[in-house]
């Protein structure tokens, strides 16, 4: 008789992947994130799944369950680390709890460009992300296997913001990690975590007067209708990490592992595409609902945001000195 912590294990990783022995071997993997329909981040996950399925002749299938159909953030990563679910992306940050120097990838004014943030986050051949990675499988259990892009974060907010002072005592929405917490306080506001699901009611009611995102993203949750103004800091570069259950992921296959990789590389490459093609017209979509953006011409001081907030985390987080050279070492 199996040990009951096995068959419990077993049972546990089970949720996550099925697989059936023999010639017609089937894989199926959940993968959840809480991108809604229309956000890159959601055309990314189904191009992979579509990819995938297709390269693998159907014995891998990922099922995507966009939406936070499986729950909030906090409740994805606490699944795929017990592997209930296989797998799914987020911010970086997402995965501090687990290990905290994850984080340090979705360092604000870290990365020289778009193209630079997706280098430096690329697993295969990343030192940065290969010796956070080493971490993350031995705390908990979960790797980093892939990244996307989805635009550059911007502020926005029911008033006129152009310095860190502008934000001070006020009330502005981060993502429920200590990373933004950090990066808010150094903008000067007051930090207050909401889960994106419950983003548009909070800036609707009061309960936070500004939040940060990518063009695609306040267009996509109609943040128009809550908020005034776009103010262009480009204080981060939305570097999304796919991680995995480390259970789940080893019991695929080796060549259907890197079939997996090889697509969420491509998909991961397009996103940068996507980008540049839809920035444009995402501003003037969010114009045409409203929304005044505020650049460095009409006062808007991105230095001073960049003094402030870079200080902020360098107090916060020192021990992401090493890490935030290897990353800015990137060629």
């Amino acid at each position: 008789m199996k040990p009951v912590k096995t068959l419990v294990s077993l049972a546990a990783l089970c949720g996550a992947l099925m697989v059936a022995q023999g010639a017609a071997a089937q894989v199926k993997l959940r993968y959840a994130h809480v991108g809604v329909a229309g956000a890159p981040q959601t055309q990314y996950a189904d191009e992979v799944a579509a990819l995938v399925k297709q390269r693998t002749s159907g014995r891998v299938e990922i099922q995507v369950f966009a939406n936070s159909q499986l729950g909030g953030v906090g409740e994805m990563v606490d699944g795929i680390k017990a592997g209930a679910i296989a797998m799914g992306h987020h911010d970086f940050a997402s995965l501090g709890k687990i290990l905290p120097n994850t984080a340090v990838f979705n360092t604000p004014y870290v990365y020289r460009d778009a193209e630079h943030s997706m280098r430096a986050t690329d697993a295969r051949n990343s030192p940065a992300l290969q010796e956070v990675n080493k971490q993350l499988i031995e705390k908990g259990g979960m790797r980093i296997v892939g990244s996307l892009f989805q635009g550059t974060r911007h502020l926005t907010s029911q008033e006129k913001v152009l310095t860190p002072a502008d934000m001070k005592g006020k009330k502005y929405r981060g993502v429920p990690v200590k990373l933004w917490s950090s990066m808010l306080t150094g903008m000067g506001a007051v930090a207050t975590p909401v889960e994106v699901s419950e983003l548009a009611t909070a800036l609707a009611t009061g309960l936070v007067v500004g939040q940060e995102n990518p063009l695609p993203n306040i267009f996509n949750l109609k943040l128009y209708e809550v908020q005034k103004f776009v103010m262009l800091t480009g204080h981060m570069q939305s570097v999304l990490s796919v991680f995995v259950n480390e259970r789940v992921w080893n019991g695929v296959p080796a060549a259907d592992r890197k079939i997996i990789e090889d697509a969420m590389f491509e998909v991961g490459q397009r996103t940068l595409e996507w980008d540049k093609e839809t920035a444009t017209r995402y501003r003037k979509d969010l114009e045409a609902k409203g929304m005044t953006f505020i650049e460095q011409k009409d006062g808007l001081n991105v230095e001073a945001f960049r003094t402030a907030v870079l200080a902020q985390v360098g107090k916060d987080f020192p021990e992401w000195s090493s890490l935030i050279e290897m990353i800015r070492a990137v060629k």
